[in-house]
């Protein structure tokens, strides 16, 4: 299967290329670097992880790592990690689903890591295991979704670099297309950085998450004490359990 990624970064224009090597020049010559733990994040409390992906040049979606580090604190395992290893975010994470360790799968990426996206839950699909949320964050070329996904939200800056996710026949989910240019403060190369933005991010990953009333928040069971006897709670009707 040909990515939408690697189709895409193939029809790059010669400027683009070219505004590409000059940046990676000048970081070299700055001696900037990207701190190698930031990708192995300790294991949550939950049965879920969430697998962040960078984009360009791995350096410029460092709220990856911010978002990483508050769900971390939620107990929620998260991983940051290149957009070119795409295909092998989706191996490890169909390993884990099959093992058992995790049953909720959610994605994020930022740029090309969200351009990235498609191919990670296509690639997923064709082993079987499915995908509870994707979000993706300014995706830079138009991509095509397929496979299973619970719920697809791409977040797009509509005036500048970013466009809209478009689904195939072979979509199984809910895609939901997000334009945020009148966000204060959000551009192509803030979006993953801007605090609102964070906070609509996790509380979609906190609602995929924490849906099953079974799994653990921040390491604490959220158990409903039983009612006493002839209190006004233990006279009502029990309500019927709905999925």
């Amino acid at each position: 299967m040909k990515s939408n990624s690697d189709s895409k970064l193939s029809c790059l224009s010669a400027p683009w290329l070219g505004w590409l090597r000059t940046v990676a020049i000048t970081i070299m010559l700055l001696g900037l670097s990207i701190n190698p733990g930031a990708a192995h994040a300790a294991p949550g409390e939950s049965n879920a992880h969430v697998y962040l992906v960078r984009g360009v040049l791995n350096i410029f979606s460092l709220g990856m790592d911010e978002i990483a580090a508050k769900l971390q604190q939620q107990g929620i395992a998260a991983t940051v990690h290149n957009h070119m290893m795409w295909a092998s975010i989706a191996d490890d994470a169909a390993a884990e689903y099959k093992s058992g360790r995790v049953k909720t799968i959610v994605l994020v990426g930022h740029s090309s890591g969200a351009t990235s996206l498609p191919d990670i839950v296509a690639r997923l699909d064709q082993q079987g295991v499915p995908v509870k949320l994707a979000i993706g964050l300014d995706s830079v070329f138009r991509t095509s979704l397929a496979g299973r996904v619970g719920r697809y939200v791409n977040f797009y800056v509509a005036n500048g670099a970013g466009t809209r996710v478009e689904k195939t026949r072979d979509f199984q989910g809910t895609l939901e297309n997000v334009d945020v240019e009148k966000l204060p403060g959000v551009s192509h190369l803030t979006i993953d950085k801007n605090q609102l933005m964070q906070q609509k991010i996790i509380a979609a990953i906190d609602a995929a998450v924490f849906s099953d009333g079974g799994l653990k928040r921040a390491g604490k069971e959220q158990k409903q004490q039983p009612a006493r006897r002839g209190s006004p709670q233990a006279s009502r009707t029990k309500p019927v359990a709905t999925n």
